[in-house]
This record gives C-alpha cells, structure tokens and sequence, in this order.
C-alpha cells in the first residue's frame, strides 16, 4: 500500500488505511418510537493510518513526525495532496493531519507501532456549500409609526424616558456598557 504527502511516501511496514464517512444526524422521533431523522450534513472524511516503524529506521519516523507538525503561513495547518489507494476511493484529494500522531514501542520486536489520522480539506459538499447562495435577508416592517430613537432615520430628538424606562435603563448599563 502506497501513502504519499505532496510526494513524500510514507514508509512503514504492515500499513493499514481505514476511511471514514460520518453522516450527522439527530432524532426527531422525541418520547415516540419513531425512526424519524433529520440530516445535518456529510462531515469531512477522515484516514486512520496505522503502520509498524522498525527501530533502525527513525528518519521514516522522523519524516512522518515533521509532516505532522508542518505549518503554512499564520500557524494554518499544512494541507496535503494525497496519493493512496484508499483515498482516491473515497474521493479524497486533500488531507491535513488531525487528532495526533501516536507512536508506541512493539513489546516483542523491535519497532514502534504508529497511528494517525488524516481528515478531508475542501471536500466536495464543502464546496458545494460555499457556493450554494446564502437566503436573503428581508427586513419586515409592521403597519404604523416607527419607535422614536430606533434608527429609524426619522431625524427626530429621542423622547424623554418614564421613570420606569430610566430605572431600566440604569440596570442595562450596569450589566452590561454598551459597545
């Protein structure tokens, strides 16, 4: 099984990719035994990677580890080109490192057993999503006169607050200043 990072093969022996696909989704069914669900959205795909790194060969260990912790400029994670069997199958393309990479000694042979996982990056729903048209905002007005010193653009001087509006109006401020 190959596993290349913007051309950079991962090499380890005994590799295993297993993908994942979550499709969220919560309950509508409240108290009832319905099957009902709404769907909120395919999540991004993730790859787990497991695979066995002998002791005598650290640089693979140390290759894996400086992808890892690469940064792009402002501290943004590095995305990488993905070229994997796996990957391709589930249209993945793109991949950032997610959830850590963990690296453990084998108890019997000589050789670190390594983990990581590798989640989508501007997957297809995502784009879909970013160019699907947002719903228009309408303002909604009711029949009649505006509130006074609401931004109305009436051009009119604030009314002068009841006792009652003043005394609500000091607790507002006290809780919280205005911006």
């Amino acid at each position: 099984m190959t596993l290349m990072l913007n051309g950079e093969q991962i090499i380890g022996k005994r590799m295993k990719v297993t993908a994942n696909l979550k499709i969220d989704s919560d309950d509508m069914s409240g108290q009832t035994s319905g099957t009902e669900k709404s769907h909120k959205g395919f999540k991004p795909k993730t790859l787990t990677v497991a695979l066995n790194v002998p002791y005598k060969d650290m640089t693979n260990l140390r290759t894996l580890m400086r992808l890892a912790e690469s940064t792009q400029g402002g501290g943004q994670r590095t995305t990488y080109r993905i070229v994997n069997d796996t990957a391709e199958a589930f249209g993945i393309r793109q991949v950032e490192f997610t959830d850590g990479v963990s690296a453990r000694e084998d108890d019997t042979l000589n050789q670190w057993i390594v983990q990581f996982t590798l989640s989508e990056k501007l997957s297809n729903p995502e784009k879909v999503e970013s160019r699907r048209a947002g719903n228009p905002v309408t303002s909604q007005s009711a029949p009649g006169d505006g509130v006074a010193g609401a931004g109305n653009g009436s051009g009119t001087a604030p009314q002068e607050l009841t006792g009652f509006e003043s005394l609500l109006k000091k607790v507002d401020t006290y809780l919280g200043p205005t911006p």
